[in-house]
């Protein structure tokens, strides 16, 4: 059942702004490893991880990839106005927002927006050798923010002017502006979906010969996408946080992957408090199968909706039904999206061990730690600050198994 009141002073705790990771190591596997299991901790390098996993484990990663999303422009007088693009309005769907040509339209949050009231902006830029101009105007308003109008005098797409004039929309809480090592380390080895305005940071740990090694190990991978939103680091405001509102995300599942988690009972490791929100968001797309014979995947899974399926249900079960659905109707894979929160209480059908690296306090996300451990958050992260781990998303990580 949906938990009734949440106090969120209980997620509270110290961080010291010198345990925050400003940079990246030098080497991506090379950060300090918290192991987690059955309430007993212990202390690993990341690069060892596959000596902690389960015997042969599915590790399912989310292989969205973070865009150049913040732009500078300025207005007639000179003003600079920044534009940080959230997600796609007109088209509204990532792929076909990134590939069109000559104007599209997107939710954004705009800095320094009382300077900006109505009026054109403008920034320039090079293509083929020629001066080129892309404008801004302001769109309509939209639920939760505001649109703008993007228009260009160049036959390229949307997506490749974002990697001409945007810049990687690092962290706010890393307190800098982003640098040329972000343009590689804040991005994952394996991302491939343009869509992302934060990085799933748990995968940054994984190097290409780490995961050549997990496979010729006997481990297997499956990926996800869920394209990372800038709700993610919205701390819970309210006191209670049953009435913190959830950011909605959007996300795509092949039928090949569905059939991997099916394969894999006991032994499903998400990577990244992101994976968990999309594979335990599959189980809700399932649920709704059972129950209605539709996914209804145009409808966002809603916040508390994962607390209303049966506890006799299994993951498996719902997992079935999903595949059932892709099959009968010759889908490859299936677009949805979840506002889904996972807080004490939850129970997780689908997900049976996570990688995660150290949440800021009083966040979703730690209550998501929370749920997972059965309430011991506390004395993970004592150890962690006791033990010289650095935080949040360079930060060093934890692998949490039941």
């Amino acid at each position: 059942m949906k938990p009734e009141h949440i106090d969120i002073s209980r997620y509270d705790y110290d961080l010291p702004d010198g345990r925050i990771a400003r940079f990246p190591l030098s080497g991506r596997d090379s950060s300090k490893l918290l192991v987690w299991r059955d309430g007993a901790i212990s202390e690993s390098v990341f690069s060892r991880i596959g000596g902690h996993l389960p015997d042969h484990p599915l590790l399912i990663f989310n292989d969205t990839r973070v865009i150049r999303a913040r732009i500078m422009m300025r207005k007639p007088t000179g003003a600079l106005i920044e534009i940080f693009c959230l997600e796609p309005h007109q088209p509204a769907d990532y792929e076909r927002s990134l590939a069109a040509t000559g104007t599209c339209e997107w939710k954004c949050i705009i800095g320094n927006s009382k300077k900006w009231k109505d009026g054109p902006l403008a920034v320039g830029f090079t293509c083929n050798g020629e001066s080129r101009t892309m404008t801004a105007r302001r769109g309509e308003g939209h639920s939760g923010g505001s649109t703008v109008v993007f228009s260009w005098d160049a036959e390229i797409t949307f997506g490749q002017l974002l990697e001409i004039l945007g810049r990687i929309p690092i962290p706010p809480y890393l307190g800098r502006e982003s640098t040329e090592i972000d343009e590689t380390r804040y991005q994952t080895v394996y991302s491939r979906h343009d869509g992302s305005v934060a990085a799933p940071t748990a995968g940054l740990h994984f190097s290409d010969g780490l995961l050549d090694s997990l496979t010729g190990a006997g481990a297997s991978l499956a990926e996800v996408t869920l394209h990372v939103g800038a709700g993610t680091f919205l701390p819970v405001k309210d006191p209670d946080a049953t009435r913190h509102e959830m950011h909605t995300e959007h996300f795509s599942v092949t039928r090949q992957a569905v059939r991997s988690l099916l394969g894999f009972p006991g032994r499903r490791i998400a990577v990244g408090t992101t994976t968990v929100r999309t594979i335990e968001s599959l189980g809700v797309l399932g649920y709704r199968i059972l129950t209605a014979g539709d996914p209804s995947a145009g409808r966002p899974v809603g916040q508390w909706e994962p607390y209303d399926i049966p506890a006799g249900i299994t993951g498996q079960a719902l997992l079935t039904a999903l595949d059932g659905y892709l099959e009968t109707r010759g889908q490859d894979s299936i677009q949805a999206s979840t506002r889904i929160m996972i807080a004490p209480g939850y129970r997780f059908r689908i997900t049976d061990g996570l990688v995660t690296n150290f949440h800021q306090p009083k966040s979703t996300l730690l209550l998501l730690v929370s749920a997972f451990t059965g309430g011991h958050w506390q004395e993970i992260y004592r150890y962690a600050l006791d033990n010289g781990f650095r935080f949040l998303s360079y930060g060093d990580s934890s692998l949490l198994l039941k």
